[in-house]
């Protein structure tokens, strides 16, 4: 009887699982579609684009990883400058910028990636 039970419950949920996805076929929008019906009052209208959401964003972003990254720079700096010959502050010192300077570097390839990203995303929903 746990089988039966175990099975017709497998059974009625796929069943409203296959009419929930029909459903949501038939009644779905675009991505643009979408965020035009929900946008409110002074919210941008383009999702992708220089003046898009994403592109907002993901430069808000980056710009933040930027200023971190750079602020991690010179503390690993200042850290050392004031090591006083301590060869583990050295290496700790060393070893900040050198993650600084590639957090930097990703953040710069990031940026470059995502704006690639969605410049073609851009022209692919714009034709």
């Amino acid at each position: 009887m746990k089988k039966f039970a175990k099975s017709m419950l497998q059974i009625i949920t796929g069943i409203c699982t296959a009419v929930t996805l029909f459903a949501g076929k038939a009644m779905a929008l675009t991505v643009q579609e979408g965020a035009e019906a929900a946008r409110a009052d002074g919210m941008p209208a383009e999702l992708v684009g220089p003046e898009g959401v994403f592109t907002r964003f993901s430069n808000l972003a980056l710009y933040v990883i930027g200023a971190i990254s750079v602020l991690m720079l010179v503390w690993g700096g200042l850290r050392y400058i004031l090591s006083g010959g301590d060869s583990k502050k050295i290496t700790d010192a060393k070893n900040t910028v050198l993650y600084a300077i590639i957090g930097l570097a990703i953040a710069f390839l990031a940026y470059a990636i995502i704006n690639f990203v969605l410049d073609a995303i851009g022209s692919v929903t714009t034709v």
